[in-house]
């Protein structure tokens, strides 16, 4: 047995106080919760972030930044991490997955950048790769393909 599963002894346990049953109860009548007002009424209270009647804080701070609600999110791949393939082989989302090399889960696509030297050809499928991480893997004698068009709206 272990010390969460211990029932409570009889002498700890305490009862939810009876309110409004007759005045000579001691609350009773108004039940404890005094005479009129906002508090004293059924489902009279007020929502989160009420002061009374006062401006609330959330409206007196201004508003700052902003939340592109169109941005894309990639998981990014440096250039230099796919050293660890076999040379000409076919580097895709799953063998990167494999290798330990995207941990996070997939936003808007996988991005190729610069970062580093690769030695081999490999033929790498990316939705979006930067200009010198192309360069780098084509002077390898590999290619990249860009699997995912992504249209910018210009509009």
């Amino acid at each position: 047995m272990k010390l969460n599963e211990l029932p409570p002894r009889q002498a700890d346990r305490k009862h939810a106080k009876r309110v409004a049953r007759g005045l000579g109860c001691g609350t009773g009548k108004t039940a404890g919760r005094g005479t009129k007002g906002q508090k004293a009424r059924a489902g009279g209270y007020h929502k989160v972030g009420f002061e009374g009647g006062q401006m609330p804080l959330q409206r007196r701070l201004p508003k700052s930044g902003f939340k592109n609600p169109f941005r894309k999110e990639y998981v990014i791949v440096r250039v230099g991490d796919l050293d660890v393939f076999d040379p000409n082989t076919d580097v895709r989302i799953e063998d990167l997955r494999q290798n330990g090399l995207i941990r996070k889960k997939m936003g808007d696509g996988l991005k190729l950048l610069a970062d580093g030297d690769v030695t081999k050809p490999l033929n790498v499928y990316v939705d979006k790769a930067s200009k010198s991480a192309i360069e780098k893997i084509e002077a390898a004698g590999g290619k990249v393909h860009l699997t995912a068009v992504v249209v910018v709206n210009k509009g």
